[in-house]
């Protein structure tokens, strides 16, 4: 080890990480919980082909007025 080295530089954000997640060890259990109840969902594939097919084609400009 050099004698001049510097100590590894580290951010106030990680600091505060690392802080929060010391003393609340549970954070990261919860966050995972968190993404699990919105995100992490099981696809119907059969069911999006389905939604898919009966969109309807949105014209170009859709606010343009049609012409009688």
């Amino acid at each position: 080890m050099s004698f001049f080295r510097r100590p590894d530089y580290r951010s106030d954000t990680t600091q505060f990480i690392d802080q929060l997640k010391a003393a609340k060890p549970t954070l990261e259990a919860e966050q995972r919980s968190g993404r699990a109840l919105l995100w992490d969902k099981v696809v119907d594939r059969l069911a999006w082909r389905g939604y898919r097919k009966a969109e309807v084609a949105q014209k170009p400009y859709v606010y343009q007025t049609e012409a009688k």
